[in-house]
């Protein structure tokens, strides 16, 4: 089974489901599926890196498995673990039953008992699935171990029960914000992409297709507005979704000219923290 028939089929597909991508992006996610490899998607913040996986899954009609990466998350969140109180109740069950201790371990390790996490979840599923693991920088490199099996071979080994390989293979994102370096490990065993913010034409063209109702000036001064502030030292710079989300609010407010009063009125659409306000109106010289 292929995911995408071609890059260009990758391209018009994604972007019938609100994606558009670039030629290295299309190609990219094309690889990903044709050659069933890992796909390692960095760069900032609110580039479109999740959406991506988002919209394969939408595009291909797969289910989505996502796993959100955090400092502390281990095997247990991950990828398995057993329901211990289910167990302890079956135990003290047969304790009447006469059964030996090799019976009863037998029967609490199966997969009646056993409690599935993303990982192992999208490696059991026979339905097409995407199985997207969000800002994987974000973990602690001990974690990278649990994925590299699941990356190379699409198995997981679960000691009581054996390897559970995978039926089909799922389509894997992997995205990172590069707060830290990944394992040469992990990466050799993904296809790479970085994504970036994109030009002013090209977040034009997605901010008209996402808000079909935005006349074209008021777009050009959101685009111009968002390259402006993303220029600046910000905590965070504005996302792509934000500059959706901008274009919605002007045309919820009815504002067809983004002056400076309808900029500070509604600068809390992009910038969400209290400094980078102050600094945009500054830099910006914009009425507070």
């Amino acid at each position: 089974m292929t995911w995408f028939s071609s890059p260009t089929d990758a391209a018009t597909r994604l972007g019938e489901h609100g994606y558009l991508a670039d030629p290295a992006t299309a190609t990219t996610a094309y690889l990903a599926g044709a050659l069933e490899k890992p796909l390692l998607v960095e760069g900032p913040a609110g580039v479109g890196k999740t959406e991506l996986a988002k919209a394969v899954a939408r595009a291909t009609g797969a289910d989505l498995v996502r796993l959100q990466c955090y400092e502390g998350l281990d095997e247990a969140r991950a990828l398995y673990e057993w329901n211990y109180k289910k167990q302890l109740l079956r135990i003290q069950a047969s304790q009447g039953d006469g059964q030996s201790w090799s019976e009863t371990h037998d029967d609490i390790f199966t997969d009646e008992f056993l409690l599935t996490r993303p990982l192992l979840t999208a490696i059991r599923r026979e339905e097409q699935t995407v199985l997207l693991i969000d800002e994987v920088d974000k973990t602690d490199v001990e974690v990278e171990g649990l994925l590299l099996e699941v990356l190379s071979d699409f198995q997981v080994t679960i000691p009581e029960l054996g390897t559970v390989e995978a039926v089909r293979r799922p389509f894997v994102v992997l995205t990172s914000n590069a707060t830290r370096e990944l394992s040469e490990a992990v990466k050799r065993r993904c296809l790479y992409l970085h994504l970036d913010y994109p030009d002013a034409e090209r977040e034009r063209e997605i901010v008209t297709s996402q808000v079909p109702g935005l006349e074209d000036k008021i777009a050009e001064q959101l685009v111009a507005t968002i390259g402006r502030l993303r220029e600046l030292e910000l905590k965070k710079a504005p996302s792509i979704a934000e500059s959706v989300d901008w274009a919605r609010t002007l045309i919820a407010l009815e504002i067809r000219d983004l002056d400076e009063k309808a900029i500070s009125d509604t600068l809390g659409v992009v910038l969400k923290h209290a400094s980078d306000q102050d600094r945009a109106v500054r830099e910006l010289k914009l009425r507070s």
